[in-house]
């Protein structure tokens, strides 16, 4: 049987005669096309009254027309429920994948397409909202900037783990916001029972204890330890109880801090964390445990919408959780009790928040910084992790096409709704284990009345009460608000001038893999500005491994390793206008070129202008971004930026083979940081006394006293080590008296350079 059916009629060539048709096929060149499937007839060609030919059959007819009514269907299906496609197809927003739809995506630009005529109060909400929070593309790259500096920091650390998390690890960069950083402690194996135990046991190794009467807190208990001794791992972390050995809380606290002011930055106690003077950085300490705690696992497997994506959840489950050395505040002397930590899930979570989420979020953070905690009576007793887990159970509880754009002001009351409803009955539950209520301690039915009411005025006061709360017409960020087009790109250069100074050095193998990661991310990420911050990791971590090469001992060796001396140099220029150059001044100063240093020199100090911005500050204010505005124009890349517009410490790395000869008692056992001022002062004092310049070397002396006495760009963790440089500029110059009153204020000023100044002060008069 002919499973085609053909007609075979209308398939023949040739009539009875075996005379050829001359058909409409031939006629007007319409040439026929292969079609493998099974259709009852081939395509019929007829001749309409005007000439023309008509073709009509099941596959230019019905079938056109059964495509275009499935194909509209399909478009109307997926612009339904394209919140939830897109969360399948990029579940992890902060991705360079999605980075790539956005740039790509016709509509990412056109905000207001999407809204009605008739709402224009919730438009002016979202306007300002955007100009508060920032827009999509702004929040994926800051998302995707500080993974990218959390990848890079952490590269060939076995012992620690830094990772950034807070509100600016998940995008929102809202004014004062600061910088919080986990440490993780590496060695310790924590795990959820003692089965999952592999053996032979190498590191200290811990097993969880739920503890029942404290939901969300669990007791760390010491199975084995491979080995005794350890930098991370003293035996007085352990407490012995009744049960076994049990982790301390306290004593870890304590130890940890200890250690990391041994070797870090001049840092404060803030709590259970350390942080700077002005507590813009916040390092809290923390476990590691590979898998989640029986008390989280039902938040795996719990019924929900669609939201988290799967990918999502099988990601927090596989990398576990964290364990802070923090006990309930309803437990005044905590020994044991550990918080679990689910930073890291949060900010995975918050990764996958839609458009609207992200800016639900930031209105729910500005309405508790605004309104809330401008009450005095309850300005402590909301946080904004309360808030962010509101969002979190009512994303998970509703359609996820529910936060759409014009439902901004909807979302936001749906979650402060659900907040209501916590504090009526003083019980907030934890995302991950319900069960942990996190108002204990916090609020009660006795002071919970006057929180009701302001919460019951914000959902009640509707759009235009909130519109003057949120966004008064002299708001913090008004300085950026003025400024139109410059927002986007003067929030992310400062963003990422806060963060650059957190990476952390490493040893010459580590580094180089850092490099072959950044030159991998140069060549595949999209987004310019996440390539630009690439390069410049590329040049600090380059100014390191030349610090890090080892000395020449043949002549050999020294032709190959001064070619990478000057190879690694040159990459070092690219990281702002001066560190890199002062650097490769110095190791001009080490092989004796004196003169070149001070060419090195005099181009540095040329370049410095008043305008230009200091790496690493964490609290950049209005002047700061004034200046930088009329200094820079947002057309130019960040790479270029700083190298034209920001200036930074010179670092010298322990035991560094390019410092001055008369400086490496400061690297002994430390690094060191310098001001670019203090340097190139101190560089030209040291460069004229080896050419027997004097007068130029006293005159060189005399400029860096007034910097350090005037604290120029100084600050006050590197005020000690500027004080002692000073102090061997005056011994160099035979003024020991003064070096000795030099040395002497270093040793007041802090603990970090205690060591080096007071061998310099002992050593001093010895002759």
């Amino acid at each position: 049987m002919d499973t085609n059916c053909r007609n075979q009629e209308n398939d023949d060539h040739y009539n009875m005669y075996g005379i050829r048709k001359i058909n409409y096929w031939d006629k007007y060149g319409v040439r026929p096309f292969p079609y493998r499937g099974k259709r009852r007839f081939t395509p019929s060609i007829n001749q309409s009254s005007d000439g023309g030919i008509i073709i009509s059959n099941d596959v230019f007819g019905l079938t056109i027309r059964q495509f275009e009514q499935t194909f509209k269907d399909c478009l109307e299906k997926r612009k339904k429920q394209e919140q939830w496609i897109l969360n399948l197809r990029y579940p992890d927003k902060s991705s360079n994948a999605y980075l790539i739809y956005l740039q790509n995506c016709t509509d990412s630009r056109k905000d207001n397409s999407s809204w009605p005529d008739n709402i224009f109060k919730d438009k002016y909400v979202y306007e300002h909202a955007i100009n508060t929070v920032g827009s999509e593309i702004d929040i994926r790259t800051r998302q995707r900037l500080l993974s990218i500096h959390d990848t890079i920091d952490n590269v060939g650390s076995p012992d620690i783990t830094q990772i950034l998390s807070g509100s600016l690890a998940e995008g929102l960069d809202l004014p004062g916001s600061d910088v919080d950083i986990m440490t993780i402690m590496e060695p310790f194996d924590v795990h959820r029972t003692i089965k999952n135990i592999k053996h032979p046991i190498q590191n200290y190794t811990l097993v969880m204890e739920t503890d029942t009467d404290h939901p969300g807190f669990t007791r760390l208990r010491r199975v084995m330890q491979g080995y005794e001794e350890s930098d991370f791992i003293p035996n007085e972390y352990s407490k012995r109880a009744r049960e076994g050995s049990y982790l301390s809380v306290k004593d870890f606290s304590n130890v940890t801090k200890e250690e990391y002011r041994l070797t870090k930055i001049q840092t404060y106690s803030h709590g259970p964390c350390l942080s700077d003077k002005d507590q813009y950085v916040d390092i809290a300490f923390s476990l590691r445990s590979k898998c989640l705690p029986y008390q989280a696992i039902p938040w795996s497997f719990r019924h929900r919408n669609q939201w988290p994506p799967n990918n999502v959840i099988d990601n927090i489950i596989n990398n576990g959780c964290l364990l802070v050395p923090i006990g309930p505040r309803t437990v005044s002397d905590n020994l044991f009790l550990w918080r679990l930590s689910f930073s890291e899930a949060e900010k995975h979570l918050v990764h996958s928040f839609n458009f609207t989420q992200l800016l639900c979020y930031g209105l729910l953070k500005l309405t508790l910084k605004r309104i809330i905690n401008e009450i005095d009576d309850i300005k402590d007793l909301l946080c904004s992790y309360f808030l962010k887990t509101a969002l979190f159970w009512v994303s998970e509880e509703v359609d996820i096409d529910t936060f759409q754009l014009p439902n901004l002001f909807v979302c936001l009351c749906l979650c402060l709704d659900k907040i209501t409803s916590w504090v009526k009955k003083c019980y907030c539950p934890n995302y991950f284990i319900p069960e942990h209520n996190m108002f204990l301690g916090k609020i009660t039915l006795d002071d919970n009345e006057l929180l009701l009411q302001v919460l019951d005025s914000i959902s009640t006061g509707g759009l235009d009460e909130l519109i003057s709360n949120l966004f008064p017409s002299k708001s913090e960020n008004c300085c950026l608000l003025s400024t139109g087009c410059d927002i986007s790109f003067i929030r992310l250069d400062f963003l990422f001038y806060r963060i650059c100074v957190l990476v952390t050095e490493k040893d010459i193998s580590s580094c180089y893999r850092v490099l072959s990661i950044t030159e991998s991310l140069i060549r595949s990420e999209s987004c310019t500005f996440i390539i630009d911050a690439c390069k410049y990791y590329h040049a600090k971590i380059s100014q390191y491994v030349a610090q890090l090469l080892p000395i020449p001992t043949t002549n050999r060796e020294t032709y190959t390793i001064y070619k990478l001396f000057h190879s690694h140099l040159q990459d070092g220029i690219k990281a702002d206008a001066v560190s890199g150059w002062l650097l490769y001044a110095s190791f001009y100063y080490m092989t004796g070129q004196y003169r070149v240093t001070l060419s090195l020199i005099d181009y540095v100090l040329s370049r410095i202008t008043p305008a230009m911005m200091n790496l690493g500050c964490q609290n950049y204010d209005e002047g700061d971004i004034n200046r930088y505005r009329h200094h820079v124009h947002n057309s130019v890349n960040l790479i270029a930026k700083t190298k034209i517009a920001t200036v930074g410490c010179v670092t010298y790395m322990k035991q560094s083979p390019i410092i001055p000869f008369e400086l490496q008692l400061e690297v002994e056992n430390d690094k060191i940081i310098i001001p670019h001022f203090v340097l190139s002062h101190c560089l030209r004092c040291l460069c004229y006394h080896h050419l027997g310049d004097t007068f130029n070397r006293q005159q060189a002396l005399c400029d860096l006293f007034r910097t350090v006495k005037n604290n120029v760009l100084i600050k006050e963790d590197e005020l000690s080590d500027s004080v002692t440089i000073l102090g061997v500029c005056y011994e160099i110059s035979g003024d020991k008296d003064k070096a000795y009153q030099s040395y002497q204020k270093a040793l007041h000023n802090d603990y970090k350079v205690c060591q080096s100044a007071e061998k310099r002060k002992l050593t001093l008069f010895v002759d």
